[in-house]
């Protein structure tokens, strides 16, 4: 079975959009938590509701900021807020941070094997994919599929993964930038003008958002 496995959007559309054009043969499509909270909430509703898919929830769906809340439907926030915290697929388990957990442990590629065995504790299944720290890696059992939309992987695209038959092929999909940037900065969002800044004109640091995560945990 061939899923594709599109965490943390965070309301990018445009990025988004062209993952979904990217995908290929798939069987199955799992959205891993924390679609909306970003520029364009209302767009990436849209556009998820065109797919059929299974959704996990993440944290910033289940406490959505102001600015998310004011541009969905009270239904399509109460929905986001009642998908479930894992899904199973082929002997795979998608979830955001961890299977018991949508915000903790936080796990990256430099994190020690202690949390990752914590993270796992009592989970058979063969492979576990989360999003939430927003870079694609694989430890063991464990593998991070990635942001398609704030990803922290030194480069300014989109990154998801594909699963078949529980193994995991990492995927960096591309997107119009400067189409997204304009629409950023037209669409009133009090976070625009950082977000273009930190997450599209410059591409985030990898080793800098590894050192920030594993401060928190």
């Amino acid at each position: 079975m061939r899923v594709a496995a599109l965490c943390d959007v965070h309301g990018m559309v445009h990025a988004l959009e062209a993952v979904l054009g990217d995908l290929g043969d798939v069987d199955a499509v799992v959205f891993g938590g924390d679609l909306f909270l970003g520029p364009l909430p209302a767009q990436t509703l849209e556009l998820v509701r065109s797919v059929d898919a299974r959704f996990v929830r993440g944290n910033c769906d289940r406490e959505p900021d102001e600015w998310t809340r004011r541009h969905l439907p009270e239904e399509a926030v109460a929905w986001a807020a009642a998908w479930p915290t894992t899904v199973e697929l082929d002997g795979v388990l998608y979830c955001h941070a961890s299977p018991a957990n949508d915000l903790r442990p936080i796990l990256t590629e430099a994190s020690p094997p202690d949390r990752f065995d914590d993270a796992l504790s009592g989970i058979d299944n063969r492979l576990v994919v989360a999003g939430h720290t927003h870079m694609q890696f694989r430890r063991d059992r464990f593998a991070n599929a990635g942001s398609v939309g704030m990803p922290y992987e030194d480069d300014v695209a989109a990154f998801w993964a594909v699963v078949d038959d529980g193994e995991i092929t990492f995927r960096r999909t591309s997107f119009d930038v400067e189409h997204a940037i304009a629409e950023i900065e037209a669409s009133g969002w009090e976070r625009a003008e950082e977000f273009v800044r930190e997450n599209l004109r410059t591409p985030p640091s990898r080793s800098e958002a590894t050192r920030h995560f594993e401060s928190l945990a």
